[in-house]
């Protein structure tokens, strides 16, 4: 289980990363103190670092700077900034990788196993599990025993979506907006096919019955 530190100061964001963070199999580290960064850094000893470019006081940026003083551990920028300039800030400070708020949790998830991998830190790519079925968050495939199911960018987002929320029943509406960012008017029919076509290639490696249909409500594993 790989160790991975939040430093985020708004406290629902936080939560929310620890959540999504703890749901994917990793080890969640937070801190609600924002002195002394780079040394609390280096006594959780993490495998990754979540880093807010605006905490109170130093910068993110300054933080990075000076933990690359006397480690390498991997760092990905979490910012509400996102211009060119404000990458390279970010690359140009020591940062690994960048992702910008709001951000899409299986866009993360893939940013944090592809850092780790690049890094060396880990060998595989990061995955969900559940009830057997295992998705892989680089390789955007759903792993059922021996046998795989490629998926498409939709049928991908509504199963980690569904993995991150195992036991609660997810309305239709929250998976429309998770999908399409609510900036368009989505027919709701568009849903359906993509429920439906995430299911036949569920069951076309040997998966039935694990997406319930909750009438009137929505959808739950």
């Amino acid at each position: 289980m790989y160790k991975i530190m939040i430093i985020e100061d708004d406290a629902s964001i936080r939560r929310e990363l620890y959540l999504l963070l703890k749901n994917a199999s990793y080890e969640p580290a937070e801190t609600a103190l924002f002195t002394d960064l780079p040394q609390q850094i280096q006594k959780e000893n993490p495998d990754l670092v979540l880093l807010d470019v605006n905490l109170p006081g130093e910068s993110g940026l300054g933080v990075c700077r000076e933990l690359r003083q006397f480690s390498d551990v991997p760092v990905i920028f979490v910012t509400s900034q996102n211009t060119s300039m404000d990458e390279l800030e970010c690359i140009t400070s020591g940062g690994d990788d960048y992702i910008s708020k709001p951000y899409q949790a299986p866009i993360l998830l893939a940013r944090i196993a592809a850092v780790l991998k690049r890094t060396g830190k880990s060998q595989d790519g990061a995955s969900l599990t559940y009830k057997g079925v295992t998705l892989d968050l680089l390789a955007c495939t759903a792993r059922y025993q021996d046998r795989e199911a490629e998926l498409s960018k939709n049928e991908f987002r509504i199963l980690v979506y569904l993995f991150q929320h195992t036991g609660q029943v997810v309305s239709r509406m929250d998976l429309i907006e998770d999908l399409w960012d609510n900036q368009v008017f989505i027919d709701d029919n568009t849903l359906s096919v993509n429920m439906t076509r995430l299911r036949g290639k569920l069951a076309d490696i040997g998966v039935r019955d694990l997406i319930e249909t909750k009438r009137g409500l929505g959808y739950k594993l």
